[in-house]
């Protein structure tokens, strides 16, 4: 028999630690629930197409988050409540999103009705030259983001109605909600008034107008190459005899609406807003509650008719009918062109829920990898090895900021948790820190918009009517910006290491 003392000896050794304590989980634990969403929405994408966000996206999501979560309940001993909270955090976070959201859905479908967009139309096509649309539309975008700090304000105002004026010139979809894109991003990406650049500049600790300096090194070059495709492409795509197809919308509209440069009022007012710095919510609600005024003014048989009159006379019920209708369902108003009927239709704040739904589901997924430790475990894990030389680190930092978007469908958790993870690694081996903010805004910012249920990638494809997947291949600023931060690092430009803060 074992001697008493001795057994308590062992005993003591061995004991297990407390039941309640949570433990780390494995890389190929973690990557479960990634390769579950991943294999999910792939499934879905090919047998619902761009009808996959409708549903079965938000489902894919939801079920992915419930694999995460028993595995984190059931393995790596998370509590509960600890997964609520979380979950709880993010759904908070995404809260102003939402609220931005819904006010675009009565903004684009005022400014609609109203006439506003349909005027932009009529004087925009006969103003642009189809030749140089693509890159006017570039630049244009590029100019007002940089001015408001939003990208998301920019494509809901002046997007919308470059997208119809692109319609009306011929250009495919993708092509011109590439060049919306890609301009606003850009002026996105280095407005000062950006919360992005703000909040990837305060993450990684470097100055808001260094990191801004800093940038250009890479944006600029990014920019310039974009600018060339976009010019070629509309010499290319818009040398045709395009005049009878003008004329043909610009007749459909003016017999429509009323057109009328007092509707333009409306937007000059909403850029001095925005230059003004009053916030978006503000500015997106007092923008359309001046296009409505104006519809009453000018559009009034328009606005009866969606209210029930059907002879367009004036009723004060068909009216009031007609004003939250807008706002809140979908229109439609016959032009007699069905191509211009599509470009016309609204949806209003309902026309948002989709998305709203994908965004809530994807905060859920986002919270629950966070909660369990999984994020960071599978991300460190593929990184660590690559870590050890100035352009892996760079690298790291790029495909962690779009690891980011992807698993966690938010931009700002992606900055956020880029710039934590690769902070102290950059300060270890002496660069600064302007290189992680630089590196972290390549990525995980101007990305987002390319992913199909990230909140950027979902509210662009929703306010511009045109799929993510369709406009991917064309956001060539998107898509040059991390290529051109890991061509900075491998030459080392402007790269400096300060020798006596490795440790």
């Amino acid at each position: 028999m074992p001697r008493p003392y001795l057994y308590n000896t062992l005993n003591m050794s061995n004991k297990q630690p407390n039941d309640t304590t949570p433990i780390k989980p494995s890389a190929w634990l973690s990557a479960i629930p990634f390769v579950s969403l991943i294999t999910l929405l792939s499934c879905t994408l090919y047998v619902y197409g761009s009808d996959s966000l409708g549903g079965p996206s938000q489902i894919v999501l939801l079920t992915a988050s419930g694999i995460c979560i028993a595995l984190g309940m059931g393995v790596c001993r998370v509590k509960w409540s600890t997964i609520e909270k979380s979950i709880s955090e993010k759904l908070q976070e995404s809260a102003i999103a939402i609220c931005i959201l819904l006010l675009i859905g009565m903004l684009s479908a005022s400014w609609m009705i109203s006439g506003i967009v349909p005027t932009l139309i009529c004087y925009g096509i006969q103003m642009i030259h189809p030749a140089v649309f693509l890159l006017s539309s570039c630049l244009i975008c590029a100019l007002v983001s940089l001015m408001s700090g939003s990208s998301w304000t920019t494509i809901a105002t002046i997007g919308i109605a470059l997208i119809g004026i692109g319609r009306a010139l011929g250009f495919e979809d993708g092509w011109t909600a590439g060049a919306i894109i890609s301009g606003a991003y850009f002026g996105d990406k280095i407005s000062p008034l950006s919360d992005t650049t703000v909040l990837a500049s305060s993450s990684s600790g470097t100055p808001l107008f260094q990191h801004i300096r800093y940038m250009l090194l890479t944006t600029m070059p990014s920019m310039f190459i974009t600018l060339i495709i976009f010019g070629i492409a509309g010499i290319w795509i818009g040398s045709g005899n395009l005049t009878e197809s003008v004329d043909t919308y610009t007749e459909a509209l003016d017999n429509t609406f009323h057109i009328s440069p007092w509707l333009l009022v409306v937007p000059i007012i909403t850029g001095v807003l925005i230059y003004r710095k009053v916030p978006t919510l503000i500015v997106l609600f007092l923008s359309s509650i001046m296009a409505i005024i104006l519809a009453i003014a000018f559009q009034g048989n328009i606005l009866m008719q969606i209210g029930g009159s059907a002879d367009g006379s004036f009723s004060f019920e068909a009216l009031l009918r007609g004003i939250i209708t807008t706002f809140a369902n979908s229109t439609s108003v016959d032009t007699g062109n069905a191509l211009l009927n599509d470009l016309v239709s609204t949806r209003g704040m309902g026309g948002m829920m989709d998305t709203i739904w994908l965004i809530l589901s994807a905060m859920v997924f986002g919270g629950a990898m966070t909660s369990c430790g999984m994020l960071k475990s599978f991300l460190e894990a593929i990184f660590r090895r690559f870590m050890k030389t100035r352009l892996g680190l760079v690298c790291s930092t790029v495909f962690n900021g779009i690891a980011m978007n992807l698993m966690t469908g938010d931009q700002y958790i992606s900055i956020i948790l880029s710039s934590n993870m690769f902070k102290d690694e950059y300060t270890r081996q002496g660069y600064e820190s302007r290189l992680l903010s630089r590196s972290t805004e390549d990525s995980a910012t101007v990305v987002s918009v390319l992913i199909p249920w990230n909140t950027c990638g979902m509210t662009q494809a929703t306010v511009l009517g045109v799929a993510t997947l369709t406009y991917l291949p064309y956001t060539f600023f998107c898509l040059l910006s991390p290529l051109m931060s890991i061509i900075h690092a491998a030459f080392g430009w402007k790269i400096k290491r300060h020798e006596e803060w490795v440790k």
